[in-house]
């Protein structure tokens, strides 16, 4: 019998609608709608439009209904950590912030007055990062912020968009460990974390495991989609979580990177690793799909490529996204290197100017034509990825004979390629929407089609066929990560100065 699902994917750049349909051995994926994303300015705050989100979510929907027929079900996966506020009657109070909002970034040093990063570490696990949900609350709580007080639900984004959807108010335990609010020992809110930084313990709903089935669709929303019988699924709804969970990983020496708007450089683990050297290299432990756990640093994507991008066509130069990648075979390779985990790339701007900015400052060739900021920016995040894999090594005591490229960025050829010779390692790319086949697959298992993560993930096996790029011996490469790893070091120890 063939079981027929539908995926919602949002990302911080756009979004879609895709449906699965399973037969027992393979999957098949097509997608039915996309949406752009983005940031809103409110009175200068950055937000999220949510209300829109869901509009595009419905009609995404619908078009699966019209496309498929029936629909079993309905699974939905977005970025982490931002949320929206629910009141006494369930309305929401005010669209959620954007995880760049600067707010946050100015919370940091308050909330570590109060909880020392050693501690918070400890304590969670997490990567320490401004964007981090545990900041923008702590910033509501100190600020007095009024919304924070009208408040009785918190709903993580893909937890809010569900409750829409079926009603439930819960949230699902991939996305709750990225808040930096969870106990990494009990898998439970931290009462300890809360009541530190004043904040209500009240808003933090049930924790439920990937891969629960939350309830049949409301009748607003089958009358709108068309979708009475589908049951709203709550699938690893981090979507790394997802992406994750359609990797056919080989093993522990297998280390994966979901490319995006972020880079996830990872391995995954039967559980929480929290030691001196996970908390050296900043690593975070993020819930998995099935009771595992990803090892993990999200290190800056090609946001960086996304506002260069931006910044050339208010300029008057537009280029496809296929073309502006290829402008970095115009330039010479291994010219000038950025960090980018650099704080003067974290907001939205002119992004080409502060990359020659970076490059002046550090004393390297600043790259002048478009062609030359592209490939600076995919020859250090592939150098990033490298730098990165290698502290998972270490933290871990495991070699990476080999590490799989998925999401945007495992289509992107000259990164997967730049990566695998910076690494020395082979990358295995794709499959490219990783995250819509991991969501599907959580359905599948929440039906019981699928009785277990390995499985799905030999169906990912049979369905999708990775394209592999073996590293070269240039030792350009070699010497390229030596300068770029004593670039970084630098870099570090200004800021630290």
């Amino acid at each position: 019998m063939m079981v027929t699902l539908a995926a919602v994917d949002i990302g911080a750049q756009s979004g879609r609608v895709a449906v699965g349909e399973f037969d027992g051995e393979r999957l098949a994926v097509h997608e039915v709608h996309r949406f752009d994303n983005g940031p809103i300015d409110d009175g200068g705050r950055l937000r999220w439009d949510i209300r829109r989100i869901f509009d595009d979510v419905i009609e995404g929907l619908g078009r699966a209904g019209q496309a498929r027929g029936q629909v079993d079900s309905v699974g939905v996966d977005s970025w982490a950590v931002d949320f929206g506020l629910l009141d006494r009657s369930g309305a929401l109070i005010e669209n959620p912030t954007h995880y760049r909002d600067p707010r946050r970034a100015g919370a940091v040093e308050a909330v570590l007055d109060q909880i020392p990063a050693p501690t918070l570490y400890d304590r969670t696990g997490i990567q320490l990062m401004p964007i981090n949900t545990v900041f923008e609350l702590a910033a509501m709580a100190a600020e007095g912020d009024p919304a924070l007080a009208r408040a009785e639900t918190l709903l993580l984004v893909p937890d809010l968009l569900q409750h829409w959807l079926c009603g439930a108010r819960v949230t699902e335990f991939t996305n709750a460990t990225t808040t930096q609010c969870i106990d990494a020992t009990t898998g439970r809110w931290s009462p300890d974390i809360l009541s530190r930084l004043d904040i209500p313990d009240r808003l933090f709903t049930e924790i439920v495991p990937s891969c629960t089935a939350l309830g049949p669709v409301r009748a607003p929303v089958a009358e709108r989609t068309g979708l009475a019988a589908a049951t709203v699924v709550a699938v690893a709804t981090h979507d790394t979580g997802s992406a994750v969970a359609a990797i056919p990983l080989a093993g522990p020496r297998s280390a994966y990177i979901s490319a995006g708007t972020w880079s996830l450089v990872g391995v995954e683990l039967a559980a929480p690793r929290i030691d001196a050297a996970t908390y050296a290299a900043n690593l975070t432990n993020e819930g998995g799909i099935a009771g595992t756990f990803r090892l993990l640093r999200n290190v800056t994507g090609l946001w960086l490529l996304h506002e260069c991008r931006s910044a050339w066509e208010e300029q008057g130069d537009t280029w496809d996204y296929d073309a502006l990648v290829a402008l970095a075979d115009t330039a010479p390779p291994l010219g000038s290197f950025v960090d980018p985990d650099d704080p003067r790339f974290t907001s939205p701007g002119d992004m080409p100017q502060r990359i020659r900015d970076f490059c002046t400052d550090t004393r390297q060739p600043p790259p002048m034509a478009p062609g030359a900021v592209v490939r600076c920016i995919l020859e250090s995040l592939a150098l990033k990825h490298a730098q990165t894999l290698d502290l998972l090594s270490e933290a871990t005591g495991t070699a990476i004979d080999e590490v799989h490229i998925v999401g945007g960025g495992s289509r992107n050829e000259r990164l997967c390629r730049f990566t695998a010779d910076a690494a020395g390692i082979p990358v295995l790319a794709g499959p490219q929407e990783a995250t819509v086949v991991g969501n599907l697959l959580g359905q599948t298992m929440a039906l019981g089609e699928v009785s277990s993560l390995g499985e799905a993930r030999d169906v990912v096996r049979r369905s999708f066929v990775p394209k592999i790029y073996e590293p070269s011996s240039s030792s350009q490469w070699r010497d390229a990560v030596a300068r770029f790893a004593e670039l970084v070091t630098h870099g570090q120890l200004q800021r630290q100065a």
